[in-house]
């Protein structure tokens, strides 16, 4: 049976977009539970997990960091399908704890910052402590004997006998995370001919000391009708000022337009990663 790891504990909302494409899309395959993102990727790249749902990006929050520079450290990791997945954050205490007396609030940075103004109206004395994830905060108001509260899934509440003090407590609603299916890849794997998805993720250095050098590299997607729905930079990790850049491409202007416009940038940089094609899944 496939093995799929997920960012724990219990009750992420890794662990409900997991369930959805458990319950939902009838997968059959075994969850297991990491520490942290990077965790998730390691196991996947040393090949103890089959594959690894991570998230990538959040539409209030932007990227999630860790995902990106571990992809673009990696030689053996590609991208299997993207789900987005809508998130819902909810304010959760013990029993019997009346929300006026809360006077700390735990939460992964994702979730405090999808909140900041729900907070700042509702909690502007709190203490906001971030956690690991929005699981572990459940973990820690339910072993607490203060009056605290967490932002967490509704799941993750009940499966540490928290009950709902406010739902839907996101700053728009509109909120949702992209995840990635990260599975492992053979060094000579066979180079993609044939672009059979919705998408396909590039990563690249270029010559950032050289006036023009992005405007050239985006120029060779636009001239061939290939439309980019996403550019991310970071930093290199080499020098003050090298930056790399993450390219989502979609893969409607056909074969042989994204084959020739990917070739055309890596004549231009410095080195460049293909991250694969793949579909994506909208709930």
């Amino acid at each position: 049976m496939k093995t799929l790891g997920i960012l724990g504990p219990k009750g992420t909302h890794s662990e409900e977009a997991a369930l959805w494409l458990k319950k939902f899309l009838r997968e059959d395959f075994k969850l297991e539970i990491c520490a942290d993102i990077f965790d998730v990727l390691t196991a996947v790249k040393e090949r103890r997990l089959d594959a690894g749902l991570v998230p990538v990006e959040n539409s209030l929050e932007g990227s999630i960091n860790i995902t990106l520079d571990t992809l673009a450290r990696s030689d053996t990791l590609t991208i299997s399908r993207e789900l987005v997945w809508q998130v819902k954050n909810f304010l959760m205490t013990k029993p019997l704890v009346d929300v006026r007396d809360v006077r700390k609030i735990f939460s992964h940075t994702q979730p405090l910052a999808q909140c900041r103004k729900f907070l700042h109206k509702n909690f502007p004395d709190a203490e906001i402590v971030a956690t690991t994830s929005t699981a572990r905060a459940a973990e820690l108001v339910a072993n607490s004997d203060e009056n605290f509260a967490a932002i967490c899934t509704e799941r993750a509440g009940k499966l540490n006998g928290l009950t709902i003090a406010a739902k839907d407590i996101q700053d728009n609603p509109n909120n949702s995370t992209r995840f990635f299916e990260i599975t492992y890849r053979p060094r000579d794997a066979a180079l993609i001919e044939h672009f059979d998805g919705d998408k396909v993720l590039i990563i690249c250095q270029i010559d950032g000391s050289r006036a023009g050098s992005l405007c050239d590299v985006l120029n060779e997607f636009a001239k061939r009708g290939v439309n980019m729905t996403r550019i991310e930079s970071r930093p290199a990790r080499t020098i003050l000022g090298a930056y790399i850049f993450f390219f989502d491409l979609e893969t409607d202007a056909g074969d042989d337009a994204l084959r020739e416009s990917i070739k055309a940038v890596y004549d231009k940089s410095i080195w460049l990663k293909n991250l694969g094609v793949f579909p994506v899944i909208q709930p």
